[in-house]
């Protein structure tokens, strides 16, 4: 066990290259993870690592070695899933999500996928920061943004826009944008960590434009925070409709560009590409979020509203 213990280890060292962020993951010093490298590579007889001041790089022979231990471990899951009883599904699942998206929407999936298999953990870290899944142990990932990183793999759940917004009492007190240049002169918000100023959007005949608001009058990296001063009338907020579409039904928020929206984005499940066989109960959750979340009202409101598929 401790052998295979060492091989998991060295997988996530090979795809975090960086053995605080492993050590902080699994909760032990950098001097205890550096010791099992170090044990590893005297057993094996060569040097997996290549350590500098501030980098770590595999060698060829660590290359291939955690190649060969994500197959060992993949396939060891495998084999340990196929011998449950029954095939209930057992075991900890590990996901990290923005807050608003956890709070509306994943929260009360997860309670339902627990009901029906109630022997799989759910260790849920909510977080608009962007953060690492090989550095955190996370299994997976719900992320309201295309993928830029090639050693993820991204599979879509459901379509999501990003719409200008603001309360009725704010529009009253400071008039109406007529168009997304017009932002400039209003009182913007910023959520998101770091916070985004670069508003982008696409108007009714396919056309785009970019504003720059800024350096907003309201920062948060707290999109709930964002949310709710937004509600207070504060300000203009670019928010996912999957955050604002209750509150823009009930009138608590207006879209204030209705010819205009942000350019479409998905809403992903993302898990680490090096992980040659994903467990059963990943695929399971993964499976049943995308089943729910495309019968979502919310999803039918987003087709109707911009008349796209998505």
């Amino acid at each position: 066990m401790e052998h295979l213990q060492d091989l998991a280890l060295f997988v996530r060292i090979a795809q975090a290259q960086s053995l605080s962020e492993v050590a902080r993951a699994a909760g032990l010093s950098s001097g205890a993870v550096s010791k099992q490298l170090s044990r590893l590579e005297a057993e094996l007889g060569v040097q997996l690592v290549k350590r500098s001041t501030r980098h770590l790089h595999l060698t060829q022979e660590g290359i291939q070695y955690a190649a060969q231990c994500r197959q060992v471990l993949s396939q060891l899951e495998r084999a340990r899933e196929e011998v449950r009883m029954s095939g209930e599904l057992v075991g900890e699942i590990r996901i990290t999500a923005s807050l608003p998206f956890s709070r509306r929407h994943l929260a009360p999936l997860l309670a339902e996928f627990g009901m029906r298999h109630p022997r799989v953990r759910i260790h849920l870290v909510s977080s608009d920061a962007l953060v690492s899944l090989v550095g955190g142990g996370f299994d997976l990932a719900i992320r309201q943004a295309a993928l830029v990183d090639s050693s993820l793999v991204a599979r879509l759940l459901v379509g999501d826009r990003r719409i200008a917004c603001a309360s009725p009492d704010y529009l009253a007190r400071h008039g109406w944008p007529q168009t997304p240049g017009d932002l400039v002169n209003h009182r913007c918000l910023l959520p998101g960590d770091p916070p985004i100023n670069l508003w982008r959007f696409v108007d009714r005949d396919g056309g785009s434009v970019t504003v720059n608001v800024g350096s907003g009058m309201f920062q948060t990296n707290d999109g709930e925070v964002a949310h709710a001063a937004t509600l207070a009338g504060a300000g203009i907020a670019l928010k996912s409709i999957w955050d604002v579409a209750d509150d823009l039904v009930s009138g608590r928020l207006v879209d204030v560009l209705p010819d205009c929206h942000s350019p479409a984005a998905p809403i992903q499940a993302v898990y680490v590409r090096g992980q040659t066989v994903v467990s059963g109960r990943v695929r399971a959750l993964i499976d049943f979020l995308a089943e729910r979340l495309q019968c979502s009202p919310i999803r039918h409101r987003l087709e109707s509203r911009f008349a796209v598929s998505v």
